[in-house]
């Protein structure tokens, strides 16, 4: 039996595939589950539009992507800190803060989860942050830690 996959199975198929599968397991497991739908010719034109539009979408995203990567790239964000002996910071700079100050700087929400951090920045002096966009795009910006001035 034929069927279009709707999700992603491991071993199994892709969503938007077109497979044989044997019948009783299209029948007892795929389709009750929502994972598949019989691959009538109605079917297969809704898939094939389906992956069209969403391939189309992904472009544009990427696109956006690489716009706002552009905008990231070699960005330079101040901060000031109070520190203690040693240029140690009393507090630190987390990447909810680094995120915040890059949203503001470039007028574009950044989620703190994009940013990479080994662990959250505790001396005065510059620092690379990487900012994980996607698989392909990583900008770098420069983080830099003054000391405050009582």
């Amino acid at each position: 039996m034929k069927v279009i996959f709707i999700k992603s199975i491991a071993g199994k198929g892709k969503a938007g595939e077109i497979k044989d599968i044997k019948s009783g397991y299209a029948y007892n497991f795929l389709i009750p589950q929502g994972y598949a739908l019989p691959a009538t010719p109605g079917a297969i034109k809704q898939a094939e539009l389906k992956i069209r539009t969403n391939n189309i979408r992904k472009e544009i995203d990427l696109e956006k992507l690489a716009e706002l990567a552009e905008q990231i790239e070699g960005q330079t964000l101040h901060f000031k800190a109070r520190s203690g002996a040693g240029e140690r910071l009393f507090g630190s700079i987390t990447a909810a803060a680094i995120a915040e100050e890059l949203s503001k700087s470039i007028d574009t929400e950044i989620d703190k989860r994009k940013i990479q951090l080994d662990k959250a920045l505790r001396e005065v002096g510059e620092h690379q942050v990487t900012i994980h966009l996607s698989k392909d795009l990583e900008p770098k910006i420069t983080v830099t830690i003054e000391q405050e001035q009582a």
